[in-house]
């Protein structure tokens, strides 16, 4: 995007009535933002939702001051633009009926060909969320997904060290403008990030981390991964926010289940009990649902993700990795096992992830 292309998008951001919808429909209409402003008002009149009140405000000029002010930002800091005509636009996000027009980054984001998730819960994290977090983030690290939040206490920065912890790729979504980092004491992690990953906002530098931004933020975080977890969460809170609209998107959603007693499990229960999220009790539930290619990793990812079968428990897995769907008695009658111990066994490994029921009593190794 050339400097006068981006000069004329940052202005038409700036005038009164024009959101990212709106401005969508400008563009399309239009071709290019310099166009809208120098369209005549009755040919502007003719797109749905463009009203009196809005065509007043596109003459308004000091929008232009605004735009030199905000591009002068952009270049002093080498920040870079995705347009959401671009390529290098979060692919999954164009397809987000409200999603920016502009978005704002910095570091070493690399989107291509990547898995991206999103991992959010509640900034009062426990140790409970802190050890899943770390073992799903471990157990996910040979297939290099991409792990996004919103950089915010708790889950947030847990998920991003984590991520840094294991070379992989991390992304914050912020509510602010990139001229400034909110929460000040996460401005240690930036260098970091920055290395392999970075920031993403669609706020100008002149926008401060208010309590709206972080809705809108959440947006972001939803529709540019193709899947959402859910760590912990009380029964109200910004991450049940992102969860839903992920679903709206049609995402999937993943939300870690806890003791009906815990407080930061109740908003993760909920998600599950109304059929908005799936089970997640390690990381082959979520390569499973994703349906992740893992024929390339297999052996990393399974020393990783098998490593808590017993010797039973893995005298089973390989058989019916090496002959595919089986009944129960048939397992039993090969693996030299009683039916009441088969079923025992059985039943550990699915909810381990490793196996999975089929419809005739089969079972089938994932």
């Amino acid at each position: 995007m050339t400097d006068q292309e981006l000069f004329y998008v940052l202005a038409l951001q700036r005038i009164d009535g024009v959101g990212d919808i709106m401005a969508k429909k400008l563009l399309t209409h239009c071709g290019t933002a310099e166009k809208v402003f120098n369209s005549k008002p009755q040919q502007l009149a003719t797109i749905d939702g463009v009203g009196s009140i809005l065509l007043k405000s596109l003459q308004n000029k000091t929008v232009f001051e605004k735009a030199e002010k905000e591009l002068a930002f952009i270049r002093a800091n080498n920040i870079k633009i995705q347009f959401f005509q671009d390529k290098e636009y979060p692919e999954r996000l164009k397809h987000c009926f409200d999603s920016p027009v502009l978005l704002f980054s910095s570091g070493n984001i690399d989107l291509t060909n990547r898995k991206l998730i999103s991992i959010v819960g509640t900034r009062q994290i426990t140790s409970y969320g802190t050890e899943f977090c770390r073992k799903l983030i471990e157990d996910l690290a040979p297939l290099n997904p991409v792990i996004v939040s919103g950089f915010a206490y708790g889950v947030d920065i847990v998920a991003h060290q984590l991520a840094m912890d294991h070379n992989l790729q991390t992304i914050g979504v912020v509510a602010h403008g990139l001229n400034q980092i909110y929460p000040k004491p996460h401005k240690k992690y930036v260098a970091k990030m920055e290395e392999n990953g970075g920031f993403m906002t669609e706020f100008w530098s002149t926008t401060n981390p208010d309590k709206e931004n972080f809705v809108r933020r959440n947006r972001i975080v939803a529709g540019m991964t193709e899947a959402t977890i859910v760590i912990e969460s009380a029964e109200r809170g910004g991450s049940l926010i992102t969860a839903n609209m992920a679903s709206d998107y049609n995402r999937d959603v993943f939300a870690v289940p806890g003791r009906v007693t815990d407080k930061y499990s109740q908003g993760c229960n909920h998600l599950i009990k109304i059929q908005k999220a799936h089970v997640l009790t390690n990381a082959a539930d979520l390569i499973y649902i994703l349906n992740w290619d893992i024929k390339e990793k297999t052996k990393p990812v399974q020393k990783q993700l098998f490593v808590t079968l017993d010797n039973d428990e893995q005298k089973v897995y390989d058989y019916l990795l090496n002959t595919g769907k089986e009944l129960m008695d048939v397992i039993a009658l090969h693996c030299e096992f009683p039916i009441y111990r088969i079923s025992g066994l059985l039943l550990n490994m699915e909810l381990k992830g490793v196996i999975r029921p089929l419809p005739g009593k089969l079972f089938e190794a994932i």
